[in-house]
Formats: structure tokens, sequence, C-alpha cells
């Protein structure tokens, strides 16, 4: 087969969207997957939304994703040494805020309540509910801490930390707050924030962490912005679109012993609160846009867009503990699996693109040992 230069051959894009831990090790398994199945070249764009930006980050900036694989599966391996306290740290600065505005709203509700008479109108009770409301924490938790520690993990494997020094496109995408437009990190506006910034701005789901500061501006997850990462990859060009997308809906039907929770097992995510209820809204969101956006390029032949996501009996190990090794191994080994077999098939049915690509099916030899299922 002759080999196409980089100008000939259609640009190519990778979308790695959110997903938490457990969305990057389904991402990692589907990349080593990808590399076992086809002999390509490095794609031309590379676009990371939430967690995925980090993924996005790390690949663009050269390292290996069987090093990746590796460092994930292995909880005594310290390639990329994270830890619950990088993530899970309370934002105290605006807790003490919620603590200080609660408790002047209070003590102005109380005054305000107290000096109508006869009796405070339904109204004047809303109004001194809406100051609660008000104190309520812009979020949870902060992200400073995965900051800080992304940013010494990129200095350590040498991963450039600047846009400007890599030798790959790479696009973070953010959803500006007062705003509510989406923003692209890399991009010749913002590509002065320093990527481990951006990637944490990106991750900023809403109610989980508090909004991230760059500049005058506050930024939250990209999953909320309007447009999705595949008409981003189209804008920029691209004409082949690898989507990888750990977020779909937990479907509870495929699982045979109820929907594990702290108190026991149950029948519905109802009984798993709060979060996993908002939880489960937004992955059904996200994957309904990318599906919608996925079919729509795909029929106007504006480009060719491959959106690859977990099937139900591999999305149900997303409700497992993501700080589990174990949980993490049976979700980067599932998704390998049935990966490959939907990166053989697609290749097979596509030839013309593959060869527009200069991309090859490996034989079953090379693509075993090219395999990192056995780490």
């Amino acid at each position: 087969m002759m080999e196409r230069t980089t100008d000939e051959r259609p640009k190519t894009a990778i979308c790695l969207t959110g997903g938490g831990v457990t969305g990057g090790a389904y991402q990692l398994g589907a990349l080593s997957a990808l590399e076992s199945v086809v002999e390509s070249e490095p794609f031309d764009l590379i676009i990371g939304t939430s967690s995925g930006a980090s993924v996005a980050a790390a690949i663009a900036g050269g390292l290996p994703v069987s090093r990746l694989f590796r460092a994930l599966l292995d909880p005594a391996d310290n390639f990329f040494p994270l830890e619950r306290n990088h993530i899970l740290s309370l934002d105290v600065g605006e807790w003490r805020r919620t603590i200080m505005s609660g408790l002047n709203a209070i003590r102005h509700g109380v005054a305000s309540l107290v000096a109508r008479s006869p009796a405070p109108m339904p109204s004047d009770l809303w109004e001194q509910l809406d100051r609660l409301f008000d104190a309520l924490p812009a979020g949870l938790l902060s992200l400073d801490r995965y900051e800080h520690f992304l940013a010494d993990f990129f200095l350590r494997r040498r991963v450039p930390n600047s846009f400007r020094s890599l030798h790959r496109e790479l696009l973070i995408t953010a959803t500006d707050l007062d705003g509510g437009e989406s923003v692209l990190f890399g991009s010749s506006q913002f590509d002065h924030v320093p990527i481990s910034l951006a990637c944490t701005a990106s991750m900023a789901l809403p109610l989980f962490f508090s909004p991230v500061r760059i500049g005058d501006r506050y930024y939250v997850d990209g999953s909320v912005a309007p447009t999705t990462e595949i008409d981003i990859a189209v804008a920029n060009g691209a004409k082949f679109i690898l989507v990888l997308n750990p977020n779909v809906p937990i479907r509870v039907s495929v699982m045979p012993d109820g929907v594990p929770t702290g108190h026991g097992i149950r029948s519905s995510l109802r009984d798993k609160g709060l979060m996993w209820i908002y939880n489960q809204a937004m992955r059904t969101s996200i994957h309904a846009r990318l599906t919608e956006a996925a079919s729509r390029i795909n029929a106007s032949g504006s480009a060719h867009v491959l959106l690859v996501e977990p099937e139900p009996e591999v999305a149900m190990h997303f409700m497992n503990n993501a700080t589990s090794p174990q949980a993490r191994k049976e979700i980067m080994h599932a998704s390998h699996r049935a990966s490959r077999t939907r990166f053989r098939k697609w290749a097979s049915d596509n030839n013309p693109l593959m060869e527009s690509l200069g991309w090859r099916i490996k034989a079953d030899e090379d693509a075993a040992v090219g395999s990192t299922a056995d780490y």
C-alpha cells in the first residue's frame, strides 16, 4: 500500500469525553484496543473534555497509551500517582463563605419576619428562603489540588504544560459560567493558559466542583457546553473523527443483582441518592447529544464519525467504586475486548476510508503483540 503524506490524507481527530476515573479507564482500554487492531498515524487533532481532557493532554504530550494503561491498571505503579485527596478536597474557602452568608441570611430573615405584623405572607417566606439558596456553596469540592498534581505530573514526565510547546494540536473544552458559551483552550485566543489549568477548568462539574477561575472569568465542565466535540472537530477541518464516550445511561435492567448502594442492593438508581440521579441525567444528555451529532454529520457527508460507547453490560461497572483497582481493571479489560471487536469490524467494513487515511488492519499475530489486555 502506498503511504500518504500528512498533506495528502484527510485530517483525523479523536474526541475524549468525561466520565471520571472510570471513564478514563474505559477510554484507555478502547485506545489500547485500537492500537492492537489498526496500524495508523497519530491523530492530527485531539479534543478533551472533563476527565477526558487529562487523558487527551497526556497523549498529545507524547505519553504512550500502553504506559498510561499500565499506570491506571496497577495500583503499585507510581507513574500516575493520583490519590483520592487530589480530587475529593473540600473547598474550605467556599464553605466558610457559605456558613457566614447562611448565618447572615438567617439573622436578616428572622429580623425581617418578626418586624412584619400581624403575620408574614407566604411571599415573604419565599423571599427569605431565596437568601438561603444564594448562600449555598458554588461547589462541594475544590480542584486546586488536582491542578497542582497534574502540573507536577507533566513536569516529572516531561509533558509540555503549554499549548504552544506541543507538536500536536490539542483543544480542551470548557464552559464560560457567566456567558454560557463554549471555550476552547488551545485555540489562538486561549493558548496562553497552562494545560493543567485548562484540564482542571474542563472537569469542574457543577454541584460537585467549584468553578475554576482563570483571569477574570469562571469556567465549569465542558460537558455542559452547547457545542459537541464532534462539531468542534468538523469546524477545525477533521474528516475522520473517533469519539470515545463513556457517558451512556446506566441500564438497571441488565444488572442481575440490582443496584449496589451504601445500604444494600436496591432496585432503582433513585436509591443511590441525589448525586447519582444527577450523574444519570448528565449521562443521558451527553449520550443523546453525541448520538445526534454523529448521525447528523455522517448523514451530511462532511466527515466520517465513529462513535464508540460502552455496551450496557460494560457501563454497569461504572457504578463500582472509582478508587477500586479491581473496578478499574474490570472496566479496562471489558473495554479492550469489546472495542477490539468493534474496531476490527469497522475497519473491515470501511476499506476505502482506511486506505485514504493510510491505515491498515494488523494481522492477528501483530495484534497480539500490540495488545495490552494481559498487563
